[in-house]
């Protein structure tokens, strides 16, 4: 079954047929035919399978998991295929990340999401565990969801990273994370996470050794 699920959510890339001036893949998400301009040159403007993962779950479950009219950000977004699909899904997104990946960021949530949304989706930077409650103040800031794929890998700001979390989430917040297991660092995070949220199994890949979480606060998940 992992195996079968895995090749239908890999049917979902599609490559251009001829060779173009900018490095780009294809995706078929929510209807649409979604265009992804790529750059090899940081982690951050590739598609990662860990987000194919989660979109395929967010299409797959949208009666379970409605995103219309919900308040929704992604962190670490990366190229924004994520945060494209929940627009076209109905959600109201804010798409994070740092600075020097917001232009590519910009352009791929415009070029995809342009007339197609029930609302316009923004992008914003984010720079996990820096000016958290300047630039979202716990006060006016209210997310449904919190989205995350493959935001845990080699590198040295799990602790900011998990302070974001916390900072983001509110008691009805849900977060839903997709993460590849790589190494035991990166892996050790899932405990700490566990230390402020409870969190569920929703999707398990042992093919692609990715792990799809449900998770809220400790307390306030329901049966």
């Amino acid at each position: 079954e992992d195996e079968q699920i895995v090749a239908e959510i890999m049917r979902r890339r599609f490559f251009p047929a001829f060779i173009t001036y900018k490095a780009w893949e294809g995706f078929h998400f929510a209807g649409h035919e979604i265009r992804i301009t790529e750059a090899t040159d940081c982690y951050g403007a590739v598609v990662w399978p860990s987000a194919l993962v989660l979109c395929y779950f967010l299409e797959t479950n949208s009666k379970q998991y409605n995103l219309v009219d919900k308040n929704v950000i992604e962190i670490g977004a990366g190229t924004g295929l994520v945060s494209i699909v929940a627009s076209l899904l109905g959600a109201l997104v804010t798409a994070t990340d740092l600075p020097e990946l917001l232009g590519n960021l910009q352009h791929n949530v415009l070029q995809n999401t342009k007339l197609k949304c029930k609302h316009k989706p923004h992008v914003k930077e984010l720079s996990w565990g820096i000016d958290l409650e300047k630039n979202f103040p716990r006060s006016s800031c209210h997310f449904d969801y919190i989205m995350a794929a493959d935001v845990v890998y080699n590198h040295p700001f799990l602790d900011e990273l998990l302070l974001t979390f916390d900072h983001l989430c509110k008691n009805d917040t849900v977060i839903l994370w997709a993460m590849k297991f790589r190494l035991d660092k990166e892996n050790q995070f899932v405990g700490r996470f566990q230390a402020l949220f409870d969190l569920e199994v929703i999707s398990n890949f042992p093919s692609l050794n990715i792990t799809l979480y449900k998770a809220m606060r400790k307390g306030r998940m329901k049966g």
